[in-house]
This record gives C-alpha cells, structure tokens and sequence, in this order.
C-alpha cells in the first residue's frame, strides 16, 4: 500500500483521508488511523521527521492533562478538587491520536514536493488562480521575509533591547512589525517590477500533466478504501456506548 505518485491525486486522496478521519470519536479506531499511516511511511521508506512534532506533541501534552477534567463522565482521578473521567482520557486520546496521524500523514504525502509543482497541481485540479498564486508566492518567499524579520531582531538585540512585560516592550514589537510589514510590501513591489519586466502574463507557466496510472488509480483507492473501513468501523462501535473504548 502506497499513495499515488501523481501528485494531483495524491493530493486529493490525502485530504480525502483527513477529511473521512476527521469524525472518528473511538479509539480503535483513532489507532488504526495511525497504523494505516505509520505502514504508508515504512512502505515509502523515506522515516518519520519526529522532530517536527515537537511543537504538535507538546499542544497535544497540554491537551492530554486538560481534557479529562473538562469531560463529565465516569470518576477516575480527583487533583485539588477536579475531578478526571475515563471519557475524557479517551476523547483526549482520539484527539492526539487522529491530530498526530494527520500532520504524518500531509508530512509523508509533501515532503520534498517543490513549491511550484504544488501550485501547478491546484491549478490542475482547478483552484482559483489567485489562491494558487498566493499559494506560491507565500511558499516561495516566506524564507525572505523571515530573513528580514531576522535583521530587525538582530538589531534590536545590538541596541541592547530587552524584553519585558511593559508598554516599552510592547510598543518596540509593535514598531518592528510595522517595519516588518513596510519593508515586506517595499520587497513584494520589487518582485513584481522583476516579474513584469519578465513577462508574467498573471499566470506561472505550467506543463501538460501526465496521465493517470493504473497503479496511481490502485493505490489511491487502497488507501481511500482503507480509511473508509475505519470510518464504518468508527460508526459501527458509535451504536454500542457501554464503554468508552
């Protein structure tokens, strides 16, 4: 089992995937979910980037010790007079469980695509052309932006600014998001100049798409149809709610 090498339907099945998780409330389910991803990763071979799950995991640590207490249901644990239930530990596992496979799932499906093969493949599945544009200028020159917002914090730093919880230090970030932004249009004009001088006609030249392959149309209806299993599997246990697994 394999996602499609045709990045147009590889696309679609993906967010067909997300989509069909999204309502999962069990956590058999949930799990299968990350199984069904985990053996996409192996089948690609190219591993799991777990570093850029820090930031997901730590939410999703937060989300684990809040949501217990917030569910009503029946009593687990008592801490300074909240008190967890069993549901809420499960909702809380569904959640990170369906949140983790789904930022999996678009890491192994877009690792390595370029930017302009993306935008090529939204217009090819007939994306507004200003939203795909967007798209690609953002992708595209988001490192620059980040680079000048780099500068004004270096800046800062060489005049000795230090961050506080006063209304100096609200009104510097403030000044250096507007020179952010001022320096941000000041570039994107340039670009457009250089773009025009080029020839931009409003659209990015794109090539004739290749054709679909049996075995990208087999492998993407393997993995929708695996997914649709889950989902049933999902409703199915939804009819019994004598326990919350």
């Amino acid at each position: 089992m394999n996602l499609p090498a045709d990045l147009r339907l590889r696309m679609v099945t993906v967010f067909a995937v997300v989509a069909m998780m999204t309502p999962l409330a069990h956590f058999r389910p949930a799990a299968a979910y990350l199984a069904l991803v985990l053996c996409l990763a192996f089948t690609r071979g190219s591993g799991i980037a777990w570093r850029r799950l820090l930031h997901l995991e730590a939410f999703l640590v937060v989300l684990l010790i809040t949501l217990p207490f917030a569910v009503a249901g029946t009593p687990l644990v008592t801490v300074f007079g909240f008190t967890a239930s069993a549901e809420g530990v499960v909702r809380a596992l569904v959640v990170a469980l369906k949140v983790t496979a789904s930022v999996l799932l678009l890491n192994i499906a877009f690792e390595g695509v370029e930017p302009v093969r993306l935008g090529q493949s939204l217009d090819a599945l007939r994306m507004p052309k200003k939203l795909v544009h967007i798209f690609i200028a953002l992708v595209r020159y988001l490192g620059v932006i980040r680079g000048e917002f780099s500068r004004l914090q270096e800046a800062m730093k060489l005049r000795a600014f230090q961050p506080r919880s006063n209304r100096h230090t609200f009104q510097t970030y403030g000044n250096m998001i507007g020179m952010l932004l001022v320096r941000a249009t000041a570039r994107a004009e340039r670009i457009e100049e250089a773009m025009r001088m080029r020839g931009f006609a409003g659209r990015y030249p794109v090539s004739e798409p290749a054709p679909l392959t049996v075995r990208d149309v087999l492998g993407a209806a393997l993995v929708a149809g695996a997914a649709l299993v889950v989902l049933i599997s999902d409703l199915a246990l939804s009819r019994d709610v004598s326990w919350p697994l």
